[in-house]
């Protein structure tokens, strides 16, 4: 009871990336309140197939969900699952990833509990909290922290009363890693009949296809990003000359974006991908916190802006104050000439 529980996005018998990176954090959050981590996953003929996909991130204990039915993915039997076992099971916390099947599934089991959400944070803390008109005091409540306001602010938000404490986070956000403390490994395979209802499969996937990814910019060591101040598509032309001689991604901000030079599955930032690189250069980006919430924690962030106080040189470990177009074909031509 009031454990942390994580809700385990499959393809077929693959589980999902930001599911593992929510498990290493729900890990971390259950130490901290001394529960247990709890684990979902449903889907169809995936008993034996998933589980090493899971524990291995410090589960105590893992709910396989194995039925026809039950993949691809509908809104009806999987509500049903996760409502039902949280009316048995009483977590204090859900997490879940920021995905096309998380915001429909986390809205549904909020709802359906009574229950707050907090979609797309991007931090997730343990700390405690008094409400200033009552005066009441609440230990251990999940800090649920994300840009607001435009990405304007970055908000706090907390859940005093409700149960479960819910969040969604985006791919990338957290970074996943296998648990090398001690934890329970144990694995049940409730049955599904007792928690979903005949009625919850009336619709059916006639076809199912997922569209493979066109590129990696997510587990990119490099990455080479473009703002508005790249000026031009036939600009971003030349990212995609630096990034192929150092074996890296291209990426852009929203501002990039919405002008049509780059595409949107390369956005960076707070309502796109948000990336780990070993090195970022950001060419022509003035900074605003949409995007450093997706790039704030690369390992070494380069700057090309011909604004010496553009915001993002505040988080740049190196500054260079110049156009794009003149920058850039000076590193192509440089790097070229030191990978021979």
């Amino acid at each position: 009871m009031n454990n942390v529980f994580v809700y385990c996005e499959i393809e077929g018998t693959a589980v999902a990336e930001v599911s593992q990176e929510l498990l290493t954090k729900g890990r971390k959050l259950a130490n901290e309140l001394g529960v247990e981590l709890h684990a979902v996953v449903i889907g169809t003929n995936i008993k034996g197939k998933v589980e090493e996909q899971i524990l291995p991130y410090g589960v105590d204990r893992l709910f396989v969900f194995d039925g026809d039915g039950l993949f691809p993915y509908t809104s009806a039997p999987h509500t049903d699952v996760m409502v039902n076992l949280f009316k048995q099971e009483q977590p204090q916390i859900c997490l879940m990833g920021a995905t096309v099947i998380g915001r429909d599934l986390g809205p549904r089991v909020s709802s359906s509990l009574t229950s707050g959400l907090t979609a797309d944070c991007t931090q997730l803390e343990i700390g405690d909290y008094t409400d200033v008109k009552t005066g009441q005091h609440y230990d251990n409540l999940l800090y649920q922290i994300r840009p607001a306001f435009g990405g304007n602010i970055v908000a706090t938000i907390v859940n005093p009363e409700h149960r479960p404490q819910m969040a969604t986070v985006r791919s990338g956000v957290m970074q996943k890693a296998l648990c090398e403390t001690p934890f329970r490994g144990e694995v049940v395979y409730p049955d599904v009949a007792e928690y979903v209802t005949p009625e919850a499969f009336v619709v059916k996937v006639l076809d199912h296809h997922v569209e493979a990814a066109k590129h990696n910019l997510k587990g990119a060591p490099i990455v080479v990003a473009g703002g508005y101040g790249v000026g031009s598509k036939e600009g971003f032309d030349q990212l995609f000359q630096l990034a192929k001689v150092l074996h890296g991604e291209v990426g852009g901000s929203r501002a990039a974006v919405d002008a049509g030079w780059i595409d949107h599955d390369r956005q960076i930032g707070q309502t796109g991908v948000t990336v780990h690189p070993k090195v970022y250069i950001a060419c022509g980006i003035s900074g605003q916190i949409q995007h450093i919430a997706g790039m704030q924690d690369s390992g070494i962030i380069i700057s090309i802006n011909s604004d010496p106080d553009a915001p993002i040189n505040r988080i740049a470990d190196y500054v260079i104050v110049g156009t794009v177009e003149e920058t850039v074909p000076k590193l192509i031509k440089y790097y070229k000439q030191n990978s021979k």
